[in-house]
């Protein structure tokens, strides 16, 4: 009488790395560096975005000013530089927009810039997002100068200043709730270091 077969046996498979291991860190750093590396494209693609605009609005303005030359002194060559002057400025707000985030993200992700005014070190994401809220804020109250000075009277811009001050309180509201929010975290965590 034949035995019946065996199976194989299953082969010994090498347990996973532990969660200390040197192996398992490694690879932990290299996925990690692999977001740094993700991080940094989006930093130069908003520098660059950056960098162009501000080139785009200086080539504007010298376009602008030197087709206007000819006209100087009548009211309507007046207005037109004011439009122009007022799209620049909204051209710049995007443009520093931009820098603001290539420079946020920088210091979130990879490593604090140095030689930066205080008031753009960047800390934490909230600081970036309230950074960027004021920006857009200033970027839609310049786009309806810029459409109030073009009005003919012909449409409602009442219905969009509506619109727009719904966002600015909109965004007032965020933004007052999250220094309140942000307010008594810090005043739990500097109590607590007191006691």
């Amino acid at each position: 009488m034949t035995s019946p077969e065996r199976p194989d046996p299953a082969p010994e498979r090498s347990p996973a790395p532990a969660a200390g291991s040197p192996l398992r860190q490694g690879l932990a750093r290299r996925g990690f560096g692999l977001t740094l590396l993700i991080v940094e494209f989006g930093v130069l693609s908003s520098f660059l975005f950056s960098l162009a605009l501000y080139i785009f609005g200086t080539v504007q303005t010298v376009h602008e000013l030197w087709a206007a030359l000819p006209g100087l002194g009548q009211s309507s060559t007046l207005k037109t530089l004011l439009v122009s002057a007022i799209e620049q400025a909204d051209v710049l707000l995007v443009a520093t927009a931009l820098l603001i985030i290539s420079i946020g993200l920088q210091a979130l992700f990879v490593q604090q810039l140095d030689d930066l005014p205080d008031w753009l070190h960047i800390r934490t994401f909230d600081d970036l997002k309230n950074k960027l809220l004021g920006i857009v804020v200033v970027a839609l109250v310049v786009e309806f100068f810029k459409l109030a000075i073009k009005w003919d009277g012909s449409s409602s811009i009442l219905t969009l200043g509506l619109a727009l001050a719904a966002i600015i309180l909109a965004v007032a509201a965020y933004t007052l709730a999250q220094a309140r929010a942000n307010g008594s975290h810090g005043q739990q965590g500097h109590g607590e270091q007191g006691d």
